[in-house]
């Protein structure tokens, strides 16, 4: 299965650790998948118990939702330490993970850098539905979203109004694609509320 990850190219994938679950970007290089953690639970539970399952999910809503830190319903399996979400394809392995420098345009910052190398497979039985447009414009949507309040407190003002005319640009995109959840006109009224109040 890890053939499915093409050479240098990032994939949205869940990250699956001893309690939690988030959304990741994965590189594979060789036989190992990257991924950086900007803090969060992940990470604190990562440097405690260094094992993961990293999952293939079409369900763009579902990765927004984890991202957002919004309700979701899931359902677990559990085996030799690892820990993963019922009925989606993946893998499961040792995490090795070591603290970096990071910058961007928000700053700078420490994150944890992380490789998984495959142990296992976790069978799935994920419907056969291809990620439309406008779930990719819904993703980048949220990904911006969860930048503009460190923009915000790191007084990046001029970042913080970027990111914030990319999501109207975005959801008007989302639109045109077809999307309709409900999501993403929470996401830009969200937007909307954080900025308030930059000059």
């Amino acid at each position: 299965m890890l053939e499915l990850f093409r050479e240098g190219q990032v994939y949205e994938v869940l990250l699956v650790t001893k309690s939690n679950v988030t959304p990741v970007g994965v590189v594979r290089r060789g036989n190992l998948l990257f991924f950086k953690l900007f803090g969060g639970k992940s990470a604190e539970e990562l440097r405690e118990h260094p094992y993961a399952s990293i999952q293939i999910t079409n369900d763009a809503e579902l990765l927004v939702r984890l991202g957002l830190n919004l309700p979701v319903s899931l359902e677990f399996e559990e085996s030799g330490g690892f820990r993963w979400v019922r009925g989606l394809p993946g893998f499961y392995g040792r995490v090795d993970a070591r603290e970096e420098p990071y910058e961007d345009e928000l700053g700078e910052t420490t994150i944890l850098a992380c490789s998984l190398a495959p142990e296992g497979e976790i069978r799935g039985d994920l419907p056969n539905r291809p990620l439309s447009r406008a779930d990719c414009v819904l993703i980048e949507m949220a990904v911006d979203l969860t930048r503009l309040p460190v923009a915000i407190e790191k007084g990046k003002d001029e970042v913080a109004r970027r990111l914030g005319k990319r999501i109207e640009e975005n959801y008007t995109l989302y639109r045109r694609f077809g999307g309709s959840s409900e999501i993403a006109e929470r996401i830009v009224e969200w937007a909307g509320e954080i900025l308030d109040g930059v000059s």
